[in-house]
């Protein structure tokens, strides 16, 4: 299937990474589902694009699972089915917060966020991609080179992305029997974001018995290799 037919679901996609990996996959004529918090976030993302009825924004929040479910029956309703969905919403606490003085209520707001919603989102697509004709799809998450080398008072953050590449794991073997292959990519964001938007489009384009399972993107003299 060219990628003029394809269909995806990007969430985060009012801002960032999110909002770059959208855009790319519209200028490649992909029919995108823009899924974020922010409405005007989201439709500002679609009228960028200039893409017209190619570009859905559904305003959800990944951490209630009515509200994923809405957005993947939103999906399946528009455009009949779905190929690719880029497991991008995330937050983090604030790097100013020392680890023994984070509230239960800011853990948990990330680990919903950046790992049950993440969750949830893989559930509804594999539903979705194993009864489909064709079938099969692509899931790539949205890890982080923090689940490597984090950040000082990252706990919540860094935990939830050590926990994200056990999530693609299992997707990438449970999804095998259905044609579903799933990947992650790890990016540290110092750099133009629109290089992360061109790395994802390129994954999300492989056919579907190829696979990157783990793609780092970073700036080539960010201090993360070596002692610099």
């Amino acid at each position: 299937m060219s990628s003029s037919g394809k269909v995806a679901i990007v969430t985060g996609a009012g801002s960032g990474i999110g909002r770059s990996v959208a855009l790319a996959f519209l200028k490649d004529g992909y029919r995108v589902v823009l899924a974020g918090r922010r409405t005007e976030r989201l439709e500002q993302t679609a009228k960028d694009s200039g893409a017209g009825e190619r570009a859905l924004a559904v305003p959800t929040d990944v951490t209630g699972q009515k509200s994923v479910q809405a957005l993947f029956a939103a999906t399946k309703g528009k455009f009949g089915r779905l190929d690719v969905l880029f497991n991008n919403a995330g937050i983090g606490t604030p790097g100013s917060v020392m680890l023994e003085d984070l509230t239960l209520e800011q853990w948990q707001a990330v680990v919903n966020t950046n790992l049950t919603g993440m969750f949830l989102c893989t559930q509804e697509a594999f539903k979705i991609m194993k009864s489909q004709t064709p079938r099969g799809g692509r899931i790539i998450n949205n890890g982080s080179i923090s689940a490597h080398a984090p950040r000082p008072n990252s706990a919540p953050y860094t935990s939830t992305k050590h926990a994200v590449t056990g999530l693609t794991k299992s997707s990438a073997l449970d999804g095998r029997k259905y044609d579903i292959a799933c990947g992650q990519i790890a990016v540290e964001p110092l750099m133009d974001v629109d290089q992360v938007g061109a790395a994802v489009l390129h994954m999300a384009n492989l056919p579907l018995e190829t696979n990157v399972q783990f793609m780092n993107i970073m700036a080539t003299k960010m201090p993360f290799v070596g002692r610099g």
